[in-house]
């Protein structure tokens, strides 16, 4: 196989693994912010915010290496997907902004604390409903004429579109509640439980109406999960979903702590995986293919010497992180 051929399916492994990391790591971030105005007081949501004080900004890195690693190896569908999702993406970066200071500046601030733990409920949810939004818009497809897209400026916004947006709402409150149960003890630890459940079982709805869905799209991708042997070779997906989402939900009545974070950030993988699987060979479904939209083989080649030396590094850094902040985090304590 020739460069030309092997590179743009090199990059499209690296682009969907930071995005893929991005969702895992910083979703649980924002599904703490989503599940603020659950807690009982200031004190309580202080805590909550403390269990990911040490390690948040970091997820950022693999957003930012997403963004990038498309720019540099697919400019057409960066160019494509930035013009033509220009409002929801200005809507994720803004709440992303917002949700940063609202975290900073709560922890220094006295009488408008309460203002800025608002803002930081309100830019969690926000930037998980656009990250959402861009998802459904992408997967329903965009049409090209001449490898533009000349729809309007609203185009992107669709009955799938929201009910994918939604979907991250509540998955990532999943990943949050899930994340509380590992972090916290008493109080904090029970709200987050009790939350758990009804999560998992609206993330579970999502995900079959999401999974519905998706093969009416396109009759490309009702052939590709339902023709001989394509039911075949994919059909473990599936099943492997139903079977973690059910291991999950044993481990979320059994009371467990380790085991229900574990399963949501398989659980979220596994739907991601679904979704790439229903998008490939394309990036901005429904023509536009990795090849279509490769850089030349020599810009691709040469970026992935920069990622194949960062991308190790990123992840030993996130990996020491996580380990030095492993444990409980009780009232009183935190980076702040």
């Amino acid at each position: 196989m020739q460069l030309a051929t092997i590179l743009p399916m090199v990059w499209f492994l690296i682009i969907g693994f930071a995005i893929m990391m991005y969702v895992l790591l910083d979703g649980f971030v924002l599904g703490i912010g989503i599940l603020t105005p659950f807690a009982d007081d200031e004190a309580q949501q202080e805590l909550m915010m403390n269990t990911a004080a040490p390690i948040w900004d970091g997820n950022e890195t693999w957003l930012v290496m997403g963004g990038a690693g498309l720019m540099a190896a697919f400019p057409p569908a960066y160019a494509v997907i930035l013009s033509s999702l220009y409002l929801p993406v200005l809507a994720m970066l803004i709440a992303l902004i917002f949700r940063g200071v609202a975290f900073e500046f709560r922890f220094r601030a006295h009488r408008s604390r309460r203002i800025w733990g608002v803002g930081f409920h309100l830019g969690s949810v926000i930037a998980a409903f656009a990250q959402g939004l861009m998802l459904g818009a992408i997967v329903e497809g965009m049409p090209l004429e001449g490898g533009k897209y000349l729809h309007g400026a609203f185009a992107w916004f669709s009955p799938f579109s929201v009910l994918t947006g939604m979907a991250l709402v509540f998955g990532y409150g999943l990943l949050g509640a899930t994340w509380l149960v590992l972090k916290t003890e008493g109080r904090p630890q029970r709200i987050a439980r009790d939350l758990t459940r009804p999560l998992m079982l609206a993330v579970i709805a999502f995900m079959v109406m999401v999974s519905a869905w998706l093969p009416f799209l396109d009759s490309r991708l009702m052939d590709r999960w339902f023709t001989w042997p394509n039911v075949l070779y994919l059909s473990p997906l599936p099943i492997l979903t139903v079977v973690v989402a059910a291991w999950l939900w044993r481990a979320v009545l059994a009371n467990r702590e380790v085991a229900p974070f574990v399963l949501a950030l398989c659980f979220f993988a596994l739907g991601f995986l679904g979704l790439v699987v229903g998008m490939w060979p394309n990036l901005v479904p429904p023509t536009m293919s990795i090849w279509d939209a490769a850089s030349p083989p020599s810009s691709q080649g040469f970026v992935l010497v920069g990622a194949a030396i960062m991308i190790p590094v990123v992840l030993f850094y996130t990996a020491y992180s996580y380990r030095v902040f492993r444990g409980k985090v009780r009232a009183g304590e935190g980076y702040h």
